[in-house]
């Protein structure tokens, strides 16, 4: 596989594809003051969230690296890695109902993954947690985020044509179909309205959006800008959260001799009498491979994110690489290089053991690029790593998850390429069979999960607004906002 292409895509720059990690940290790591940057985008960063949103932000003068090292720290107060464990209890607590939903309706497992990952960030963002799946929060903001994944892709969606033919982006919106989808302003002021609720709540006050209100003069916050950093941050750890433990669910299904390690291990550590913690974690080195492996194996974002973009002309390896050219990390092609990861579509967590013949030497201590690279890193990492491996812990040591089996006796076989093509991938749905590992460990979940509840009864509430009728309403109107409405 070549360390580098140049691919031809609906656009009007080729894109720079880096298919090798070492290159990847070659170029994002060690030159990340080069290439922290992005292209410009029309279709993502101009005409749909806008240089308000972090991802998009452009950093080739000192003005807007500033403005984007000021939108860094705000996200960073919120979930960097000093920050996140300061949410253990509330996340151990809320993966603790994900066993417990698991062990009342198993075949709903998508919606109860859905639920505990976007209630992780509600609270963070809000002080509320989502208590069911049909919470507005998940039905609105979960759907937002897919569509943002697919307005990314490169020639999937109609509006790509404007990368191509930017002199479409000036015809109204009224007689230009390319454009649908693009309602940034819509989801901002949605947002934006979300945050404004919680925020005037006295009970909420450690809450995100509480932070970025008292900040506001500080960093002279607009009222967009705080609606994209509220945004940014259910996606950074609520789709893509919930997409990596469907991918588990999904492993487990196709390779079921990689959970006998892992079940061993648990009895050995854990027992049936409580679930895994934290403080396991360093005595459990397979399950934490097993985690590591989930995180490569089908990684959510396979392109890496955004596009990034040199702020100058850069040489690597005899490549010009021109200034403010679009290069894209592509992480599906990283993650199954048969030079690191031998075989590399068979989940094996040997690969992450030290010291095993599987394993191989990669540029950095993880072992994957899950998340991105330097600057530009996924601003959620420390939390999604936090979440996943306590709830992949768990329900691992809970439960003994295997394809179904038909009335018939036959097997429903799972397709482990059958997946959705966006920015961010997921399974698509499969059917499967999870149920508890002993009777001992069902009455553990069980207690386990009354007690969450109690603990969480704290954060209990609701939102007033949903995005299908957010603009039925005249005191919504988007001149309280802003002056933005049109």
């Amino acid at each position: 596989m070549d360390e580098i292409q140049v691919g031809l895509t609906p656009a009007r720059n080729p894109t720079i594809w880096i298919n090798d990690a070492w290159a990847a940290s070659d170029l994002f790591e060690k030159r990340a003051g080069v290439y922290s940057s992005r292209p410009r985008m029309l279709v993502f960063a101009e005409l749909g969230a806008g240089q308000d949103n972090l991802l998009n932000m452009y950093t080739d003068t000192p003005e807007k690296r500033e403005r984007w090292r000021a939108h860094r720290k705000l996200i960073h107060h919120a979930v960097g890695v000093q920050s996140v464990r300061k949410y253990r209890q509330f996340q151990n607590n809320e993966s603790r109902l994900v066993a417990h939903d698991l062990l009342r309706a198993p075949d709903d497992y998508v919606k109860h993954f859905e639920r505990y990952a976007t209630s992780v960030v509600s609270i963070i963002a809000f002080g509320r947690r989502v208590e069911s799946w049909d919470d507005p929060i998940i039905t609105e903001v979960i759907a937002m985020m897919h569509l943002a994944a697919d307005l990314n892709v490169p020639g999937k969606k109609f509006p790509m044509l404007m990368e191509t033919f930017p002199f479409l982006a000036r015809f109204p919106n009224e007689i230009a179909p390319w454009k649908y989808g693009l309602g940034k302003k819509r989801a901002f002021h949605f947002f934006y309205a979300l945050a404004d609720e919680a925020a005037q709540k006295e009970d909420h006050k450690d809450s995100f959006v509480n932070h970025l209100f008292s900040e506001r003069g500080k960093y002279n916050l607009r009222e967009a800008e705080i609606a994209a950093l509220t945004g940014n941050l259910f996606g950074a750890g609520s789709d893509t959260s919930s997409s990596t433990l469907i991918t588990f669910i999904l492993a487990c299904c196709a390779f079921p001799e990689a959970l006998v390690p892992a079940w061993e291990e648990l009895d050995r550590v854990v027992g049936p009498h409580r679930s895994p913690s934290w403080e396991d974690e360093d005595n459990m080195p397979y399950v934490k491979a097993f985690v590591k492996e989930v995180l490569r194996w089908r990684s959510v974002a396979i392109i890496g994110g955004q596009p990034h973009a040199p702020t100058q002309d850069d040489y690597y390896k005899g490549w010009l690489i021109p200034k403010n050219a679009w290069i894209q990390g592509n992480v599906w092609a990283i993650h199954h290089n048969d030079r690191e990861f031998p075989d590399p579509d068979r989940f094996n967590p040997n690969r992450y053991m030290p010291g095993h013949p599987d394993s191989r030497p990669f540029p950095n201590e993880r072992g994957y690029m899950t998340f991105g690279w330097g600057r530009r890193v996924c601003s959620g990492q420390a939390l999604a790593e936090q979440g996943t491996w306590i709830t992949v812990a768990r329900v691992l040591w809970g439960f003994n998850i295997k394809k179904k089996t038909r009335p018939d006796g036959s097997t429903v076989e799972v397709d482990i390429f059958n997946y959705t093509n966006g920015l961010n991938m997921r399974p698509q749905p499969f059917e499967c069979s999870i149920t508890p590992r002993s009777e001992e460990i069902r009455q553990t979940i069980k207690r386990e999960g009354r007690q969450a509840l109690q603990e969480l009864e704290q954060y209990r509430g609701e939102t007033k607004y949903r995005m299908s009728t957010f603009y039925s309403r005249n005191d919504l109107a988007m001149d309280k906002y802003g002056n933005e409405k049109k």
